[in-house]
């Protein structure tokens, strides 16, 4: 529960009035009560919505949203988040709250749902259910649109123990202006207002700078290539600047 602990620690610990939004899980109640039962044993107040497309911008759950002071959304499926809540007045709470100064964040999918280009999970040209990518290829990686609270960057998740390396490559590739935050399994970082972030929990966060490099190409099959593509291997307590893509000292 590091995670969580150091998020209720910045969302104001005893002051902490997080709202948990579960839509990217398979079973939103139970995950919303376990997720709920943590952050009270942490000592905040916590509450959670449920709710559809349909249902979102509901009073009672805006009024949830004006309690609130932090939001957490837990694991799953991004593309079910999306589709729930994007253009809702619901998610303009919750930028409300963010730009209040309080805190937002998430786990697995609520982490891949923070930057402005998503990666989805789905494959477009492999039905690969092994769960590792198995290429570095064109039109392959799918993304949607994602919350944009991280407007310069796309982030993905469960990186290292999951082989994801190449379906971030890939998706920078395409998007060579934005560079890519590839978590770890129990890994996060928080993002703080000034652009830079810190990186906590049990392993990595590995930080791949397409923007510098050149010569971007393919070939007749579609596999990508780059050269001077930037890679950073961050681990628990470092600390990286977003705007100038450093490692900070």
């Amino acid at each position: 529960h590091e995670i969580e602990k150091k998020f209720v620690e910045l969302a104001g610990g005893p002051d902490a009035r997080i709202i948990i939004i579960p839509n990217a899980g398979s079973e939103p109640k139970k995950y919303s009560e376990i997720e709920q039962k943590t952050f009270n044993e942490l000592g905040a107040k916590a509450d959670y919505i449920l709710f559809t497309r349909e249902t979102a911008d509901e009073e009672a759950n805006l009024k949830k949203m004006d309690w609130a002071n932090a939001v957490f959304f837990t694991g799953g499926d991004q593309s079910d988040l999306t589709r729930d809540i994007l253009g809702t007045k619901l998610l303009q709470k919750v930028f409300d709250i963010y730009n209040n100064g309080g805190t937002v964040g998430g786990s697995c999918a609520g982490a891949a749902v923070m930057s402005e280009v998503m990666i989805t999970g789905n494959e477009l040209l492999h039905n690969d259910s092994t769960g590792s990518f198995i290429t570095i290829e064109k039109n392959n990686i799918e993304t949607k649109q994602g919350f944009g609270f991280l407007k310069n960057s796309i982030v993905d998740q469960h990186f290292l123990k999951r082989k994801r390396h190449n379906r971030t490559i890939s998706a920078l590739i395409e998007h060579p202006n934005l560079f890519g935050i590839a978590i770890d399994e129990s890994t996060g970082i928080i993002v703080y207002p000034d652009e830079t972030f810190e990186v906590i929990g049990s392993y990595q966060v590995l930080v791949y700078d397409p923007t510098s490099a050149k010569d971007v190409r393919e070939d007749k099959n579609g596999n990508l290539g780059i050269t001077d593509m930037k890679l950073q291997v961050l681990i628990a307590g470092d600390k990286f600047d977003m705007k100038t893509r450093q490692v900070i000292k």
